[in-house]
């Protein structure tokens, strides 16, 4: 395996996978290999190659690599993991998939391209309770005829508190020794070196993340998009986007997502909500629920008057039943109270999980088992995001054509499908 991105987030993933004993480092790639951030993992592993681009470390280490982990930048999934897949490698790669919904789509295509390859999104929770009990819901008919979905996440982003009349990028800071700062940006156009645009302060900008809803999207709408089948939403609306700019996430955003009926299942909306006092109303029974991790719950029924602080969740509105949800792999549970007691002998049984996200991917790239988030399931939840970031960025309602992929009613919005033309130098990752 070989490791692109070394800290935070990816050097999580990295000791994930060294748990499972099923993965042996071959080639580490960091842009910044002096940084505070990658120390840990070049202590504990002195004798692992190490590389500042990963297009060298593919050039010279490509016959020894026979899976990839991608811990790099929202804006950098994209070329490491068509490179990767190019050269006949499986792929782990971070949420969200990538960027743009363009960037979305190719990987998909590359991926179908050689089904031999294994892919996973890093949504770590798919692997857990609420991925298992959502499918036995789902399948025993007790999560049915869902028309209403409410996600959450409520608690504090880096850019909160951030000036809004923000007019121009921060100014042009010294770019540190250690660092290459041309590589970091891969596909993207370059920007005058600042610190907040690295170590996680990239998730702040619409040029190199996908803001609370790339970050928090996929541990919240996961399983619900994909045993829901929601596929791709015919209208994404912004219902709320304090403190709007041009070049960073809002304060606090409402997107409205709304899915047409597929076969059976009724339409379906999806309501999201961030900013730290921006709540959605609650219906009742939330508060009683046993699985409430919070003492500062409004109360049944609606928002408290003064401001509260929720964990990130889900409420899941069915013809006859309500479900409470936290994130990541954290179970539902039935509201209010009593109708859950009513309905717990009707529960199915519901299996555990026979290995986590980390080794279900490798377990899959040795043949003993099929990955949970894969491209096919994850790109689609993936461009849900994209969709959602393009109303965010034009504060804006947009209609989509799932069958065309196409905005039909605003140009600006269907060119930012595809994005800004790549760097010069980057383009062949363009093509599958």
């Amino acid at each position: 395996m070989a490791c692109v991105g070394i800290g935070n987030q990816a050097a999580w993933d990295l000791r994930q996978f060294e748990k499972t004993g099923l993965a042996r480092f071959v080639a580490f790639c960091d842009t910044d290999m002096g940084a505070a951030h990658t120390q840990p993992v070049l202590k504990d592993y002195p004798d692992v190659p190490r590389f500042q681009d990963f297009r060298k470390m593919f050039d010279e280490k490509a016959n020894d690599i026979d899976a990839v982990l991608v811990g790099t930048p929202d804006h950098s999934h994209f070329p490491v993991t068509m490179m990767a897949l190019g050269l006949g490698k499986h792929v782990y790669v971070e949420k969200p998939m990538a960027r743009t919904f363009q960037e979305v789509e190719l990987m998909m295509k590359a991926a179908r391209k050689n089904p031999k390859l294994v892919t996973q999104m890093g949504n770590q929770g798919h692997s857990e309770g609420n991925y298992f009990q959502f499918k036995a819901w789902k399948e025993a008919g007790i999560i049915k005829d869902v028309t209403a979905i409410t996600a959450h996440m409520n608690s504090a982003r880096r850019w909160h508190g951030w000036k809004t009349d923000i007019t121009t990028f921060p100014a042009g800071e010294p770019i540190p020794s250690t660092l290459d700062w041309d590589t970091w940006h891969g596909v993207v156009k370059e920007h005058d070196y600042n610190h907040d645009y690295i170590n996680g302060q990239w998730r702040c900008w619409f040029d190199f993340g996908m803001g609370a809803l790339g970050d928090w999207g996929a541990h919240l709408i996961d399983t619900a998009h994909q045993f829901l089948e929601l596929g791709l939403p015919t209208e994404v609306s912004m219902l709320k986007a304090e403190g709007h700019n041009r070049f960073f996430y809002p304060q606090s955003s409402t997107i409205l997502f709304r899915f047409p009926k597929r076969g059976d299942m009724p339409a379906c909306d999806i309501t999201w909500y961030d900013g730290i006092n921006n709540l959605p109303p609650l219906p009742e029974g939330y508060a009683s629920s046993a699985t409430t991790a919070d003492n500062t719950i409004p109360p049944p029924g609606g928002v408290a008057a003064k401001p509260v602080r929720l964990q990130p969740g889900k409420i899941i509105y069915g013809k006859d039943l309500t479900f409470k949800g936290g994130s990541h792999g954290s179970t539902l549970s039935i509201i209010p109270e009593a109708k859950a007691k009513d309905m717990a002998s009707k529960l199915p049984v519901v299996p555990a999980s026979p290995s986590n996200h980390h080794a279900n991917f490798l377990k899959a790239c040795m043949g003993e088992e099929q990955t949970r988030s894969p491209f096919e399931v994850a790109g689609p939840l993936s461009q849900v995001f994209c969709l959602g970031v393009i109303a965010q960025m034009l504060n804006t309602s947009i209609q989509f054509d799932p069958a065309k992929k196409r905005i039909t009613n605003n140009k600006m919005a269907d060119g930012l499908l595809k994005g800004a033309p790549p760097r010069k130098g980057w383009e062949q990752y363009y093509k599958v």
